[in-house]
């Protein structure tokens, strides 16, 4: 098993590069959003991988970070979905923008990569709704306010937060654009859900 790749970038392809390490040419399937991020030709890069075995190839597929690669691997679980389909994936959806379309099952946003139709949308979100644990996106929101609890750690927010993300809701924002928006507004402060409407419509313009 091939955990990750350290060496010269070589090449940029559409949707590959080419890490050279010790005189091998390791190409790597990546996502759009990795392409994007990729430095000069012949500077030095780390590609977090996953090795695909076939019975006709062994393919790489690659990452910038570990957290993007254990969401690559909990996709490719999914009914429909296998490595190529998850790399649509995260070249449209973060890691984060797709654990809060599972945790607000929003499977509009997921249906936006290429090649993932509705039907497969809904079957990431039922299918990764007790895998994505909502820990994972408690301890993002935490690391983002600094100081300040989450919106899922204080009882007291918890029914404005809900209320307000439901009103977005039906402004016609998405499940997921309305979760973003209001965990970023709420500080951990004592709000109306009025304020914390207020504050999240200001993150969507």
């Amino acid at each position: 098993m091939i955990s990750f790749v350290k060496g010269k970038l070589v090449y940029i392809y559409e949707n590959t590069i080419i890490v050279e390490n010790n005189g091998i040419g390791y190409e790597i399937f990546v996502p759009m959003s990795v392409i994007g991020n990729m430095p000069q030709i012949g500077s030095e890069v780390m590609i977090y991988t996953y090795m695909n075995v076939r019975e006709d190839a062994l393919q790489l597929f690659g990452f910038l970070d570990r957290d993007t690669l254990e969401v690559f691997k909990l996709l490719i679980t999914v009914s429909g979905i296998g490595p190529k389909g998850a790399i649509g994936v995260l070249g449209t959806l973060s890691a984060d923008d797709i654990r809060y379309a599972v945790m607000a099952e929003d499977a509009k946003t997921i249906a936006k990569a290429p090649g993932i139709g509705a039907k497969t949308a809904s079957k990431v979100v039922i299918e990764l709704k007790d895998k994505l644990k909502m820990r994972d996106v408690a301890e993002d929101i935490k690391s983002e306010i600094d100081g300040h609890q989450s919106i899922f750690e204080k009882d007291d927010t918890k029914q404005a937060v809900s209320d307000a993300i439901e009103a977005l809701v039906a402004l016609g924002y998405s499940a997921t654009e309305a979760t973003k928006a209001v965990r970023k507004a709420d500080k951990g402060d004592s709000v109306t859900v009025e304020e914390l409407l207020k504050l999240s419509l200001k993150y969507l313009y």
